[in-house]
């Protein structure tokens, strides 16, 4: 701030503002009110002046003078924090109540409205209305009598706590509605103010945002004290329950300013740890109160204008972080141009010092735009968003690119900008005025002037005014001053202010204790001016003519304004006389005006002109005889004459009246000669001549100038000079034209103008030839002084400065031309520089000597102790001690003690000088007294007494039963009190609630066996107490622990020893000072019997290792001669292995690359659209009943709609016999199908009860978390993936996962294939693999399809195929292109075969060719009927379904293999199947063969499934996996495998193994159990892929492990790769998300029958009524908002017609 005298100022003045000695007392108080009950808040109405006082169980209306006019009490009351407010309906309380005090917190007038807002700390907050003329009387009760649809949120709007602040204002919104805003701290559980162990019991976080724009329209009760707009969470700014702790909030004041609304807060959660970093916030709001938007019904969302910046009052160190009141007020600037608005605060620190700082509104706007710029166009680290609060748009600034923000949405932001919005770089000011104990702050303009009122806590009220003086008012009690100070609205010469148990008015100046005019101006109040026409000093107000122009002058003015005269002339020869009124007068044109000579007698005088400031009268003089005789022996009379206007003196001189006839008589020698002397009393006299037509005279070089023609001697007081004596410079010379002397600087001399032949008044450049210090201190202040030669003639004209730091002239030490000396401004880093000297704005000197700013460091100091009375020599060493103009060395403080409330905590206390002390004593003011030992001649231990509540206490300490004050001597003098700390010798001690232990897992009974070592480790509850390890002693029993610390939080209590056994159960103590607690009991078992069982177990368990180990011998000898055999059959197939891989790989190459080309041809792959995948994916067992019901019908001719539905959905029947698990997944997936259309709201509630997971998960084995699907949540995570996996599925993934089933299929066709078994010779599974030696030659035959359109195809077939399994492949080859479901099936198909000429017969897998093997009957095959290559077939559709074969198998039946459980009688059977099970792993190998084959299209679905497409990426999986980290984060989980265990049970096993296993959720295809089995161990590779741990992989692990086992490790980066490239994309915003959900849900909107689905719920709901009911009455945030109440409504609306309402709903 730039403080202004008289036009201009800069801003070094700022150190030396408010120096100067206290004067007289300027204040007085005018009325007083006192009050029994501790003061809270008071308000004062602008029209009526009315005064409404609030203090602790009582609301006071007083009229001007501080009389009663009515009064209210207001408590105390029945009570519990832990209870709702009566006023709300149904709400009981099970909670003992008590009389509670009720402290106001909140006390705002709605003039408009009539009423008077009035909120207590009593009932959760609640706030009355009350009448403005009456307040006794209830202007609107609310609630409503009767009325049942009341919220607690309405109710709880104040803060509950005496101790939790409040802070509100009432505004008026375009529309005309008003509206409060209110601020309050947040008292719930977490917190100080909250009870202990009543975690579960709060009522604060769901009901109470920190801030709230609320409804105070009182013509609708039924919002009254709503959230203004909807949804409501939109107008409130609430912090997430995790981070209330990183943000207590301590409100200070609101005010608006313009149309924003400034609330300014202190977070308490950093007080203590950055002492030296501001804690001070100030935040706005814009206010709806111009509608500025285009549309007239949309409001401003409170958090979407939301921004906050941290106020910074000090530099480098010597920073007040906390801020203790604040005032808005228009100053003037300095600058000429009117007022500027500012904002003043008060700040403290934590030894009580305190400063004034200023801040410009201009600065704030300019900060809060370019933060709004910064977070749109171009992020840096100066702002960030609140991603703390539940109503913010994301946790990061996002770039907009080339977005320009228009002036709104750069004052109040956007709803699709980022919000609400935080600057990290604090606004800075330098502390205008500091001192102790400062409490409150209210600035007034005055005449350009800026006057600041000061309250203290020490009961003073201080007046500073910009020219250094000050004025103190001492007031009742010495209480300390409230925050807030209010001027009177209708005259501001009066403040309003209140103490802990008054309220004062104050009348800001006296200015009737100066009696004079040079007085009154010259005290340097701008309250006090002359007022002329009374001759007094007052108050402009006060002076009767005061509006009249030049009727008062002000402070501004100056002294020489006041009123004097002038007689012309001044020596009369009885005449008349004429007066010149000088100074400011006020035109005396039409008042009375006269001349009093003090002899009783008064003449009228005569105005002849006005012109300016000056006046000239006429008054006639009287006559001879009425003046008295003159003396004899002089020749003249001095007579008084005063200036009369109206009656009243204005201004008086006196005037000389000569009788020349005596002066010749007198002076014969000199009356009538001719020639002059001068006579300057002295003996020698000096020749004179008349100059100038004798209008002058010249004496000995002397000019006289006379103001009238001379005509006889005359005696004359003149100033001599000499232009060539004391004039060494141009400057010099010139400046003496102030003094009157007329001398010119010519020929490098100063002589008098006269004798100059030609002069210029253009001086050289200025010449500095010395300054002194040459270094001082960063903060600047230093008096520095600069000697040298032409340096102005004027202060005025000079300006000094230090390289870009400048330097305030002091004018009063400034000396022409020759020295002056300035005060060093501030700079933040070391620097040195010249000092530059510059005149007139371009002449310009520079020093050759260089200026340092330097930083002082103190190295040591000897001696250490000294004398109380002083006079010790101190002998300090240290750098740039030297540094500045003056040096001050300060000795002692002060220290603050923070201790628990039941007491007992060592307090220690260092000093000197304590060998003297015999006895020492420490009283708590307010708490109780303990007596202290005297350690050492240094050191004194106290023990703290016991508080009943957390509190600050100040601690007096009594020496040899004398008071102790202080270190240093005392000084008596007037103003000590003033100048010296209130309270020496007092120090501060804070109670703090008891500390809270528990073991680690929080047992109550810890068992233990005597005789071994004892360790429990013992957590501590958050405090604030700082307590040292030798603080803490821990008992268990009678034994001592020995305690070591892990953390602050944390530590481990072990005993060596044993524990005596006889005792049985041991208590475990904890103690601090006096606290004592028994945390947990150690219960001891018997040693005796724990021996003998361990001896008994260690004996078992060595005898059965010896089995094993035997056992493990002998089966490790046989299983290497094994081995041995099998090695050569291996050796020999490798050979071939590796042909048939490499020859299967081309052939199967061909076969993709054909069916590629098909594909792209034809109608391509068969996807199901996007109903059939929804239900088929939520309801994986009953997907075809969902798909006929849940699947939005087309109703065709139907006028009516949907018919009415079965009372019972044959699903809801099928719950019970599906489990527990399965209803839990179905009511997951009906609330998706019903809330389908609103996936953003679907994903709220997702991510809210994911929380809840993994709170519960984080407190057990969070790896495990989302691994199963158990719960609702667990199902509704997998429905969400695969409705935003939907679109990346079937456009990236689809076409590589159909690829890959079609190798699948093809690669086991290739082969051999039991039709019984469904074994093949080609498959992954180690299950399904054919282990028999079946040769198969593939043939080619022409099928044609009659009734198909096409032409015969050629299908290649195997000649072990069955006739069914040639007829699936005619099939395929006719169908391929077109969906399975649209096939015919085997059975319903003859196949006919042309043998040769027109013979023909129709193939069947049995007939009466079939032969018998083995006593079972064999399938016919392609060999069988002998059918040759290139064969003709045709097949037609049958007219009706015989009894086919694929009915009719049994185990009677076989194929290629006989089953492996048939018993065998028969000795070749018997031989022939131990033949073929020597070695039957022998044909393993082929499952490495098909894994071969497969492998490419395998890596490519994975590479399609791992990676990211830049023009699709997954967002979904990015904000979901960003979700996950945030909640890691916020829990501490640090871990990376937890975390990569969360996102793998989320995605790839939650949704892709899900697909992978399930192609037919995905395809209209078929799924047989074969393919089934192979895509189950690709999953496996999956997973395994996914998986944080290595695969211990040996001999003896299951195939379907070992078969990709050498593949894990790549594809395990692969994964890692993915989820590092998911973690690197662009941060998705809320909106980002929430817009794409939509776009998800616009696409398929009405795809499903969302009525169906909300009767289904419906019935699952009224089903389990009772267990519903009786978990919403146990729920604390359903019992508040009577949820069951609403449950039980629903029932009965619908119980009539569910279809019918469900249907209308």
């Amino acid at each position: 701030v730039e403080w202004a005298e008289r036009g201009a100022a800069d801003s070094s003045a700022r150190s030396t503002l408010f120096r100067g000695e206290l004067l007289a007392s300027a204040l007085q108080i005018q009325q007083a009110f006192a009050s029994q009950n501790q003061t809270n808040n008071f308000v004062v109405d602008e029209v009526s002046r009315k005064v409404y006082l609030a203090t602790v169980n009582m609301v006071y209306q007083l009229n001007g003078t501080l009389s009663v006019e009515v009064e209210k009490r207001t408590g105390p009351v029945e009570d519990n924090l832990l209870c709702h407010a009566p006023q709300l309906p149904q709400a009981p309380c099970e909670h003992p109540k008590s009389l509670t005090d009720n402290f106001n917190k909140l006390l705002e007038l709605d003039r408009e409205q009539g009423v008077l807002v009035v909120c207590g700390s009593v009932y959760q907050g609640f706030c009355e209305l009350r009448k403005m003329e009456n307040i006794s009387e209830i202007a609107v009760e609310f609630p409503p009598h009767g009325e049942k649809t009341v919220f607690p949120s309405m109710l709880n709007i104040a803060a509950n706590h005496p101790n939790a602040s409040t802070v509100g204002l009432i505004f008026r919104s375009h529309g005309g509605n008003t509206r409060l805003l209110v601020g309050a701290t947040y008292t719930g559980a977490g917190t100080q103010f909250f009870p202990k162990n009543h975690s579960k019991e709060d009522l604060r976080f769901e009901n109470t945002p920190e801030i709230a724009i609320r409804s105070l329209n009182i013509n609708d009760l039924s919002r009254l004290f709503t959230y203004d707009i909807n949804p409501s969470e939109d107008n409130v700014f609430k912090i997430k329950q995790e981070v209330k702790q990183k943000n207590k909030l301590n409100f200070v004041h609101a005010f608006i300013q313009k149309t924003y609304a400034y609330i300014a807060i202190n977070n308490d959660a950093n007080m203590g740890h950055k002492q030296n970093q501001p804690n001070s916030i100030l935040a706005r709001i814009c206010l709806d109160t111009e509608n500025t938007r285009k549309s007239t019904s949309e409001s401003r969302k409170l958090t979407e204008s939301f921004i906050q910046m941290p106020l910074q009052c000090g530099y480098n160190g010597n920073i007040y972080n906390r801020l203790v009141s604040v005032h808005p007020a228009e100053i003037h600037s300095g600058s000429g141009e009117g007022l500027d608005s500012h904002l003043f605060g008060v700040f403290t620190k934590s030894d009580r010092k305190s400063a004034l700082c200023a801040f410009r509104f201009s600065d704030i706007e300019e900060e809060i735009r370019q933060g709004r710029r910064n977070c749109s166009n171009s992020p840096s680290s100066d702002v960030q968003v609140l991603d703390s609060v539940i109503q913010g748009s994301g946790a990061a600034c996002v770039h907009k690119g080339n977005l320009v923000l228009q002036p709104e949405q750069l004052d109040c932001g956007a709803a699709h900008l980022q919000h609400p919005l935080a600057l990290r770089r604090p606004l800075r000011a330098t502390p205008l005025f500091e001192s102790l104990g400062l409490s409150s702050v209210a600035v007034d303009n005055i005449h350009n002037h800026t006057v600041v009122f000061l309250g203290t806590s020490t009961g003073r009220l201080r007046k500073n005014l910009t020219v250094a003086n000050q004025w103190a008012l001492k007031l009742p009690a010495g209480e300390s001053v409230h925050h807030i100070m209010t001027f009177d609205p209708m005259d501001r010469n009066y403040l309003y202010l209140m103490t802990s148990h008054h309220l004062l008015r104050v009348k800001v100046a006296a200015c009737g204790q100066y009696r004079s005019c040079s007085d009154c101006l010259g005290a340097g109040d701008a309250h006090c001016g002359w007022c002329t026409l009374e001759s007094r000093c007052s108050i402009q107000r006060e002076c009767s003519g005061g509006l009249m122009v030049r009727s008062w002058i002000g402070m501004g003015e100056g002294p020489q304004q006041c009123p004097s005269m002038t007689l012309t002339p001044q020596e009369i020869s009885l005449s008349d006389v004429g007066i010149l009124i000088n100074g400011s007068v006020p035109d005396l044109v039409g008042s009375r005006v006269e001349c009093d000579y003090g002899l009783g007698v008064a003449t009228v005088a005569t105005v002849h002109l006005d012109y300016g400031p000056a006046q000239i009268q006429t008054c006639p003089l009287l006559p001879r005889e009425r003046y008295p005789h003159i003396p004899p022996g002089r020749d003249h009379l001095m007579v008084p004459v005063a200036i009369k206007v109206n009656g009243t003196s204005v201004v008086s001189g006196t005037f000389l009246i000569y009788d020349c006839e005596r002066t010749g008589a007198i002076n014969p020698k000199i009356a009538f000669q001719e020639e002059l002397e001068c006579d300057f009393g002295s003996e020698q006299r000096y020749e004179a001549r008349w100059l100038n037509s004798v209008s002058e005279v010249k004496c000995s070089g002397v000019m006289v100038t006379l103001p009238f023609v001379p005509s006889l001697s005359l005696f004359l007081s003149v100033e001599v000079y000499n232009c060539g004596v004391g004039s060494g410079d141009c400057s010099q010379c010139w400046g003496r034209e102030d003094q009157g002397h007329l001398c010119g600087w010519c020929d490098n001399i100063c002589r008098t103008r006269d004798d100059c032949q030609y002069m210029s008044s253009q001086c050289p450049d200025p010449e500095i030839t010395k300054i002194s210090p040459l270094s001082g201190p960063l903060e600047g202040g230093t008096l520095l002084t600069v000697q040298g030669r032409n340096m102005g003639r004027r202060a005025d004209v000079v300006k000094v400065s230090i390289g870009m730091v400048p330097c305030k002239i002091l004018p009063y030490r400034y000396t022409v031309s020759v020295q002056l000396v300035c005060v060093t401004g501030q700079t933040f880093d070391p620097t040195n520089d010249v000092v530059r000297v510059t005149v007139n704005q371009n002449a310009m000197g520079v020093s050759k000597e260089v200026y340092s700013y330097l930083v002082p460091k103190l190295l040591s100091m000897e001696p250490r102790k000294g004398s109380r009375s002083g006079g010790t020599r101190v002998t300090l060493r240290g750098e740039y001690l030297d540094t500045g103009s003056q040096v001050r060395v300060k000795v002692n403080g002060t220290q603050d003690f923070v201790v628990c409330t039941s007491g007992g905590r060592t307090i220690t206390v260092t000093g000197q000088g304590f060998d003297l002390v015999q006895s020492v004593s420490m009283e708590v003011l307010g708490i109780g007294q303990d007596a202290c030992k005297v350690q050492s001649s240094s050191m004194i231990t106290c023990s703290s007494p016991a508080s009943s509540q957390s509190q600050q206490a100040t601690v007096e300490f009594l020496l040899n039963g004398v008071l102790y004050t202080g270190d240093g001597p005392a000084f008596d003098g007037p103003d000590q009190e003033e100048e010296e700390e209130p309270h020496r010798g007092h120090f501060l001690l804070e109670y703090v609630e008891d500390p809270q232990f528990f073991t680690a897992n929080k047992e109550k009974l810890i068992k233990h066996h005597p005789g071994e070592p004892l360790t429990l480790i013992i957590n501590k509850g958050p405090s604030d107490l700082d307590l040292a390890p030798e603080e803490y002693s821990v008992m268990i029993g009678s034994y001592p622990c020995d305690i070591s610390f892990h953390n602050n939080q944390l530590f481990h209590c072990t005993i060596n020893g044993s524990l005596g056994s006889s005792e049985g159960v041991l208590p475990v103590t904890v103690r601090v000072g006096n606290f004592e607690r028994i945390i947990a009991k150690v219960q001891l078992g018997g040693s005796e019997l724990a021996i003998v069982v361990s001896i008994v177990v260690c004996c078992v368990l060595l005898l059965l290792c010896t089995v094993a180990l035997v056992v493990y011998c002998t089966k490790s000898r046989r299983a290497e001669r094994y081995w041995q055999k099998t090695l050569l059959q291996m050796e020999e197939m490798e050979s071939q292995i590796r042909d048939e891989i490499r020859k299967g790989f081309a052939e199967l190459q061909t076969d993709m690359t054909d069916l590629t080309k098909e594909l792209n041809r034809s109608q391509g792959i068969p996807f199901l659209e996007y109903k059939q995948f929804v239900t088929r994916t939520f309801f994986p067992k009953m997907c075809s009943d969902y798909e006929r019901s849940l699947v939005q019908p087309v109703y065709e001719n139907d006028a009516l709609g949907p018919r009415a539905l079965p009372e019972t959905h044959p699903l809801l029947q099928d719950w019970q016999v599906w489990g527990l698990n399965h209803v839990v997944c179905s009511l997951a997936s009906l609330l998706t199908i019903a809330l389908h259309g609103k996936l953003e709201y679907y994903t709220s509630i997702m991510k809210d009860l994911l929380v809840d997971l993994i709170d519960a998960s984080a407190a057990k084995n969070p790896k495990l978390m989302l691994r199963r699907t158990e719960s609702v949540v667990e199902k509704m995570l997998t429905n969400w993936m695969s409705i935003c996996m939907y679109s990346y599925l079937k456009e990236t993934v689809g076409e590589p996962f159909f690829l890959l089933l079609c190798a699948i299929k093809q690669q086991i066709n290739k082969g051999s294939i039991d039709a019984i078994t469904g074994k093949a010779r080609y498959t992954l599974n180690e299950e399904w693999l054919l282990r028999e030696n079946v040769e198969a030659k593939p043939q080619n035959i022409n099928v044609s399809f009659q009734g198909c359109g096409m032409d015969s195809l050629a299908v290649k077939v195997v000649n072990t195929d069955t006739i069914c399994q040639v007829k699936e492949k005619i099939l395929e080859a006719f169908y391929k292109n077109l969906p399975f479901s649209q096939w015919p099936r085997a059975e319903d198909v003859d196949l006919e075969w042309f043998a040769s000429g027109s013979n023909s017969r129709i193939l069947q897998d049995l007939d009466n060719t079939s032969v018998m093997e083995d006593g079972r009957k064999k399938l016919n095959t392609v060999t069988h009927y002998q059918i040759p290559e290139g064969a003709s077939f045709a097949m037609s559709m049958k007219d009706k379904r015989d009894n086919t074969l694929g009915r009719g198998r049994s185990h009677t039946h076989t194929h290629s293999v006989l089953p492996h459980d048939e018993p065998f009688e028969n000795k070749k059977s018997h031989r022939q199947s131990h033949r073929k099970k020597v070695l039957p792993e022998i044909y393993l190998t082929r499952l490495l063969s098909t894994k071969g084959t497969l492998q490419k299209f395998l890596d490519d679905l994975f590479q399609a499934i791992l990676s990211i497409p830049a023009e699709r990426p997954p967002l979904a999986i990015k904000y979901f996996f960003d979700f996950l980290e945030e909640q890691a984060d916020k829990r501490g989980i640090t871990d990376p495998d937890t975390l990569h265990i969360w996102k793998t049970n989320c995605l790839p096993l939650r949704f892709w193994v899900n697909i992978l296993k399930n192609p037919q959720f995905v395809f209209d295809i078929e799924k047989t159990d074969h393919m089934d089995a192979c895509l189950s161990v690709i999953a496996q590779a999956f997973i395994d892929a996914c998986s944080v741990s290595d695969l211990q992989l040996g001999k003896d692990s299951p195939t379907n492990k070992l078969l990709y086992a050498k593949e894990i490790p790549e594809y395990k980066k692969r994964v890692q790769c993915y989820y590092k490239q998911i973690h690197e994309m662009a941060p998705l915003s809320e909106q980002e998300m929430n817009a794409h959900l939509a776009e998800e849900s616009r696409k398929y909107r009405n795809e499903f029958n969302t009525n169906l689905a909300l009767t289904e719920i419906y019935k699952y709901a009224k089903k389990y009524r009772n267990q519903v009911v009786s978990a919403l009455e146990s729920n604390p945030t359903a019992k508040r908002t009577q949820l069951h109440h609403k449950f039980e409504q629903v029932i009965a609306l619908v119980e009539d017609n569910i279809y019918e309402c469900s249907s209308e709903a």
